[in-house]
């Protein structure tokens, strides 16, 4: 073998398979290993800890895998100073870029730990020292890359720390996609209602993000009833919600079925078209609920209550919205100036918008998904969101069941 590198690893290695996965990791990339020593946790609550030494073919091959690992929480025992490289082109980071987790991250250089700012996966790390000679290190998605910029390259001088599962998820961190299949769900809803009054007690902003099953399955009332009582602060979601929201506000109607009777109306498969079409003869949806022209529902209950709200749309988005992002780039940029000081998220019923939102939150902000899709579900921890729960049922009944645990005098209209 021609490059090694001792590492070490601390927390609940056992009972949450993190070792298992990360001797995976080591052979998965053509290295191999050998454990200098582990120390396991006498009690249940106790951490356990391990050193590692890697090998891999060549220092380029070990890179990667100290990078993989990184994901899981390992640094090594020796991180070094970190190394940049400038970038050559717009929109390219350098060969060996350090590829981001989402956890909490530091960098030496210099001699000097810096906090990276606003960690999120899948991005470059950039340095930037102002006149005055302070270094800022930040993540840097690979399309706002801009030549001569100073990129961290490999894996050395980077040290992640992993959030225990308490402080991520608090009285919801057992709850994960597998027990929720088995758990009342009465139970889970309580433990997502505690979980967002921590967050707001403390002071932090909870996100939701949601798609149009919210409306078709009849949730409406439900969730203007939590933004009123100030369960929302921030909604990420496609032009689908919106449009739909607006449609049943204005006609009654999602998709041209009466939730009240489950049927068709006539003329009904127009009804979102012509909805779209009054907002934009009204030029924002704003403007059409200052107007009185929008009397009620999401979207409605959101600029009523001064509420931030980003959507982003698609290639199948009919109209869009005035508002709507067309640009995902700007979409995502946008998303990212509303993420400030999230404490809590709910994913409602959107698969691509739970992922992508998913991807831009740090580590210790604890995530709840919730879809009737089993597999909606479990994509969060595949794409390495570790912070993830999931409930597997119907957003329109789980709605119904948060909003009487956090709005006691709840009465459906």
């Amino acid at each position: 073998m021609g490059a090694s590198e001792t590492v070490e690893v601390t927390g609940h290695l056992m009972d949450s398979g993190i070792l298992s996965r990360i001797l995976d990791d080591i052979r998965d990339y053509g290295g191999d290993y050998v454990i200098d020593k582990f120390d396991v946790g006498h009690e249940a609550h106790d951490p356990s800890s391990a050193k590692i030494t890697i090998q891999a073919d060549d220092d380029a091959s070990l890179q990667r895998l100290l990078m993989r690992l990184q994901t899981r929480g390992v640094n090594q025992l020796d991180p070094g100073e970190a190394v940049t490289a400038a970038a050559e082109q717009a929109g390219v980071l350098p060969d060996g870029f350090y590829s981001t987790t989402n956890l909490e991250t530091r960098v030496r250089i210099d001699g000097t730990w810096y906090d990276v700012e606003n960690p999120e996966m899948d991005c470059g790390l950039v340095v930037a020292e102002s006149p005055e000679g302070a270094v800022r290190v930040r993540t840097l998605p690979m399309s706002d890359v801009a030549v001569g910029m100073r990129i961290v390259v490999g894996a050395s001088g980077i040290e992640v720390s992993v959030p225990s599962p308490e402080a991520v998820a608090g009285s919801f961190a057992s709850a994960d996609t597998d027990a929720a299949f088995e758990k009342p769900q009465a139970v889970l809803v309580r433990q997502v209602a505690d979980g967002m009054r921590e967050a707001r007690d403390a002071g932090k902003r909870l996100l939701w993000v949601a798609g149009p099953g919210v409306v078709h399955t009849g949730a409406v009332p439900a969730l203007v009833a939590l933004i009123r009582a100030g369960f929302v602060d921030t909604l990420f979601a496609g032009n689908a919600l919106a449009m739909h929201d607006i449609e049943f506000s204005l006609y009654g109607t999602t998709l041209g079925l009466d939730l009240s009777m489950t049927q068709g109306v006539e003329h009904g498969h127009e009804h979102h078209v012509r909805a779209l079409n009054t907002i934009r003869k009204s030029g924002s949806i704003a403007r059409a609920v200052d107007d009185g022209v929008v009397t009620g529902g999401i979207m409605h209950a959101l600029v009523t209550h001064e509420k931030r709200y980003v959507l982003v749309g698609s290639v199948r988005d009919d109209g869009p919205l005035p508002g709507v992002h067309t640009d995902v780039l700007e979409g995502l940029r946008a998303m990212r100036a509303e993420i400030v000081d999230v404490g809590y998220c709910l994913m409602l019923a959107t698969q691509l918008h739970s992922v992508a939102t998913a991807n831009i939150l740090p580590a210790t902000v604890p995530l709840v998904c919730v879809d009737i899709n089993p597999s909606t579900v479990t994509r969060l921890a595949d794409r390495g969101s570790n912070q993830g729960r999931g409930i597997v049922t119907d957003v329109g009944l789980f709605l119904e069941q948060l909003v009487l645990e956090l709005v006691p005098n709840y009465r459906r209209g």
